[in-house]
């Protein structure tokens, strides 16, 4: 028990710092989209090592996915909303055209339930932090989000900070690839990096 005490308090400790854990691998190389598709007319590209996702003129949805498929995984990354940040990260996802079906960890202004699940084209909100989970969130400032999937069980943590934990036979039957996402609206701009993952 006390071994495990240890373990858990180093790993908050790298999390907090932003040094790498064992297992992780860097899936965006800070230089190009390389290893990700593009789906939509909106914006992503890199700029000063960082992704970047803007809104463009169609005021569409947008997805940036991962070329790879990933079933069972940690995903760790860093984003900063610069204007109205309503995005998300996709878990075992697919897509055809701008219409994406899998299962959103939400990433959005204060109040908007960044940290829950939602899945897209079916049942809608799974599950939603508390308000007072939410004040983990820091707007206009970099955020750190960890996404922990496995079997039919997923857990989100926001700067440190348990958002949700949820078990659910759909996402345990589901496949598919990682996404970021632009919501429709326009006038959004999220910036992204750190963005690496540990297949479990």
């Amino acid at each position: 028990m006390k071994y495990k005490i240890i373990l858990a308090m180093l790993a908050i400790v790298f999390i907090a710092a932003g040094l790498p854990e064992k297992g992780f691998k860097s899936i965006f190389n800070g230089k190009n989209l390389n290893g990700w598709t593009v789906h939509g007319t909106e914006k992503w590209y890199v700029e000063n090592k960082e992704l970047v996702c803007e809104s463009g003129p169609d005021k569409k949805y947008g997805y940036l996915s991962t070329t790879k498929a990933y079933d069972n995984f940690i995903l760790d990354l860093d984003f900063k909303q610069e204007a109205n940040g309503n995005s998300g990260v996709f878990i075992r996802s697919g897509i055809e055209g701008t219409k994406i079906s899998g299962w959103q960890v939400e990433v959005a202004p204060k109040g908007h339930s960044t940290g829950g699940i939602y899945e897209s084209y079916g049942r809608g909100w799974l599950i939603k932090p508390t308000a007072e989970k939410e004040e983990a969130l820091k707007p206009g400032d970099w955020n750190h989000m960890r996404i922990r999937v496995s079997g039919d069980e997923v857990t989100s943590w926001l700067n440190g900070t348990e958002m949700v934990n949820i078990k659910d036979a759909k996402i345990g039957a589901g496949k598919g690839f990682i996404a970021l996402q632009i919501h429709d609206g326009g006038g959004i701009k999220v910036r992204w990096k750190n963005i690496k993952i540990k297949q479990l």
